[in-house]
């Protein structure tokens, strides 16, 4: 016989200032759990949402990023030239040949220097973007040592703004418009053109080249066919794939979490344990009672169990409405957060992010808090031996 589930409700609820401090304390550990969980889902997520998948990007056989490539200027004529390539209404082939930079910028609060990103393009590279669109300005004029920056950008570094100025080496590239990526992987870079980039910054090759097929399918001939010519050297792949497997800086912060993770739930779980100690302390006479009307010590095992469950979620869902609600403040102010991209070490800015699957972590993570705290006290109470539990004070 089970004991109903009211009996648990009301033995929370009557131990209020108990429940209390323990339902805030797994909260505060859910909350710093799903902060890290968050960040590193921001990180995930700028990558995911980056791309076309109508488009291909080619980089050099053996380099994992751009800024690790080299494309040369008769290679990228010989791909522009390629049988199965998009034309625009113009009749040009729709191939961007682009270049990868990194200069030094100074963060708008004056707490120092991070290397931020800038892309060369061509005219063709806008095309095959248009989830990134001019919010402020006009976009760069090629010879002008212009530059468009992402909103987001002008928002972290000084001179970033309309009208500012950043110094690229020995020379001073002034800013003519902002742009929005739509919280892509294009929101931590600027802009400018390609062939003035590998002036300004003494460069002879190109970074990659995006280019889009003519239809789905000539897609896989023409992967084949970049892949199988050994003038090239070069390899092609899906842009958005390429952007997808760029989540080697969200790892630190997983790794962050789960260990941070780890060691507040050891602490969590005495806690809990430690108040389900007390509660069994001090209802020896009520769990003797209940033993004489009949319910057996597996029934007592599931009650204590049931409350600490109870408890756990409590806490649980505390620290996912306060991780929800920090996001909405976050998004609300237009906070960004930035961290080193392992691959093309310059900052990447992306936005805290709390997804429905991660409050399911969060509440299966407050549950297994409950369980394992309330495990070992629940065995106490249904071992307690009837008669001197009758006969406690």
């Amino acid at each position: 016989m089970a004991l109903p589930l009211k009996y648990n409700v009301r033995n929370v609820l009557v131990r209020w200032r108990t429940t209390l401090f323990t339902v805030l304390g797994i909260g505060a550990v859910v909350l710093v759990f799903l902060g890290l969980r968050a960040l590193a889902r921001g990180i995930e997520s700028t990558n995911a949402n980056t791309g076309d998948p109508r488009n291909l990007l080619v980089v050099r056989k053996g380099s994992q990023a751009e800024s690790g490539s080299l494309v040369t200027r008769d290679q990228f004529r010989t791909l522009r030239d390629l049988p199965g390539i998009a034309r625009n209404e113009q009749g040009e082939p729709v191939v961007s040949a682009e270049i990868v930079m990194i200069v030094s910028a100074p963060r708008r609060d004056g707490n120092g220097e991070a290397n931020t990103l800038i892309r060369g393009i061509t005219p063709r590279g806008m095309e095959l973007r248009p989830q990134v669109t001019l919010v402020e300005g006009r976009w760069f004029r090629p010879g002008q040592r212009e530059v468009v920056v992402s909103t987001r950008m002008a928002r972290r570094f000084a001179g970033f703004e309309l009208g500012g100025t950043i110094k690229a080496g020995p020379e001073r590239l002034k800013v003519v418009g902002q742009f929005d990526g739509q919280g892509s992987a294009f929101d931590s870079e600027a802009w400018m053109d390609a062939d003035e980039a590998r002036a300004v910054f003494d460069r002879e090759q190109y970074s990659s080249v995006l280019l889009r097929p003519a239809d789905p399918l000539t897609v896989s001939n023409l992967i084949a066919r970049i892949d199988s010519d050994k003038r090239l050297a070069l390899r092609a792949e899906s842009e958005v794939g390429y952007y997808s497997k760029q989540t080697m800086t969200a790892t630190p912060i997983n790794y962050l979490a789960g260990i941070l993770g780890t060691a507040m739930s050891v602490g969590a779980v005495f806690a809990a344990m430690n108040t389900m100690y007390a509660s069994v302390g001090a209802r020896t006479r009520e769990i003797g009672t209940l033993r004489v009307l009949g319910y057996s010590r597996r029934s007592i095992v599931l009650c204590f169990l049931i409350e600490g469950a109870l408890l756990a979620l409590l806490g649980g869902l505390l620290g996912c409405l306060s991780a929800w609600l920090i996001q909405v403040g976050l998004t609300t102010f237009n906070v960004t957060f930035g961290t080193l991209d392992f691959q093309s070490f310059a900052e990447t800015v992306f936005q805290f992010r709390v997804t429905p699957d991660l409050m399911l972590l969060g509440l299966l993570f407050s549950l297994f808090i409950g369980l394992a705290g309330s495990l070992l006290p629940a065995l106490r109470a249904a071992r307690l031996p009837v008669i001197s539990a009758l006969k406690s004070l």
